[in-house]
């Protein structure tokens, strides 16, 4: 892990993710590369070309002086921090700096669904995980520490998820000593017996050449996909849970793009997003 994005509102789920991110960076010698988006006046797009040049000019001067006091951390001490600057609030720009940076994780806090402005509610941060091709660290608190110890990473051990999964487990590996992967099994049409997740898990390791001795595969019930990771998570004591999307295709009931926006949004652990 060499680069890391955080984007940043200057609230108190702001310094959550950038102290998380510094930890990380710490850990791995990363750079981090902090972002604010600038929310403009809707007045200033009807205002006349000195007019906006002016409130523009005078809001930079704000935010660099407000991003400088915000980035005079100790915990930043010994790290490569860029601080970023972009003109207008458009969450899909998170995902496209990441990619344009290369970057390996974006770092977000989140407040869950909230009717007050900024980054870090709920909604804003789905657009992140919904646009970004890069992996989502999403935080809710401030971190103990980013030294996990199991993180549960839902799937289906399906064939198109296995370039999704070897992604993420490339990456997931990094963070927790212990990655579970598994597998809910839902009531109704989508219930599988035993044997039949077990030939599914099978044709996956063949398909994905992965070693099953170098894998922790398991599986539980529940009624939604949600639930069964949470309540798995919070049964093996993880420090993190982890699910991959789809974003709004909906190719498969598993990787919903409602699913992992619901996890992100409910749950208290950290959450860690790939996109499919």
């Amino acid at each position: 892990m060499k680069k890391i994005i955080i984007p940043v509102d200057f609230s108190k789920h702001s310094e959550y993710a950038l102290e998380t991110g510094a930890a990380l960076a710490k850990q791995h010698n990363a750079e981090l590369i902090v972002m604010h988006m600038l929310e403009l006046s809707e007045s200033i797009f009807s205002a006349s070309s000195s007019d906006r040049n002016e409130e523009t000019a005078f809001m930079l001067m704000v935010t660099n002086k407000e991003f400088e006091k915000f980035l005079d951390k100790p915990f930043l001490e010994g790290i490569s921090v860029t601080p970023l600057i972009k003109h207008h609030k458009v969450l899909k720009e998170v995902a496209d700096v990441a990619s344009h940076e290369k970057a390996d994780l974006i770092v977000m806090g989140s407040r869950g669904h909230s009717d007050h402005e900024g980054i870090f509610t709920g909604s804003n941060t789905e657009k992140v995980v919904r646009y970004s091709d890069t992996p989502v660290l999403v935080v809710k608190s401030k971190p103990d520490s980013v030294n996990f110890n199991n993180i549960v990473l839902g799937c289906d051990f399906s064939e198109d998820s296995i370039s999704a999964v070897k992604n993420a487990l490339e990456l997931l590996n990094e963070l927790a000593d212990k990655v579970t992967l598994l597998h809910v099994n839902l009531p109704n049409l989508s219930f599988l017996s035993t044997d039949e997740i077990n030939e599914n898990v099978s044709d996956f390791l063949k398909l994905s050449q992965l070693d099953k001795s170098s894998l922790n595969i398991d599986y539980t019930a529940d009624h939604t996909v949600e639930d069964g990771v949470l309540n798995y998570a919070k049964r093996a004591n993880a420090d993190a849970v982890s699910i991959i999307t789809h974003g709004r295709t909906g190719l498969s009931h598993f990787f919903g793009g409602s699913i992992s926006e619901d996890l992100v949004n409910h749950s208290k652990l950290p959450v860690v997003t790939f996109k499919l």
